[in-house]
């Protein structure tokens, strides 16, 4: 048998905020962004050519995960992204 993460969760303040963070800032590819329902979307993102798993955006819905955003892993790192060019990445992201 075979197992691996599909999605991680990220809590988010807004959909269109972090789309455009993560493409823009980071170069990763939106794989789908489908409305649930008014106000909940299906939106997941992925670093380009990541073939397992990407990173489901959720809005945040109150107040208690609103204060998460950022800290969902109480103060550690909690997501660690490959490189092939560590130089020209630093330098867009403090760009």
């Amino acid at each position: 048998m075979y197992n691996s993460n599909s999605h991680i969760t990220l809590v988010v303040k807004g959909y269109d905020e972090a789309i455009h963070f993560f493409t823009q800032k980071l170069d990763f590819v939106l794989l789908e962004d489908t409305k649930v329902n008014e106000s909940k979307r299906w939106v997941v993102i992925a670093p380009t050519g990541a073939k397992e798993s990407g990173l489901l955006l959720a809005k945040a819905a109150n107040e208690k995960q609103l204060v998460c955003v950022g800290n969902q892993t109480g103060g550690r790192v909690g997501f660690f992204l490959f490189t092939d060019d560590f130089k020209r990445d630093y330098d867009k992201l403090v760009e």
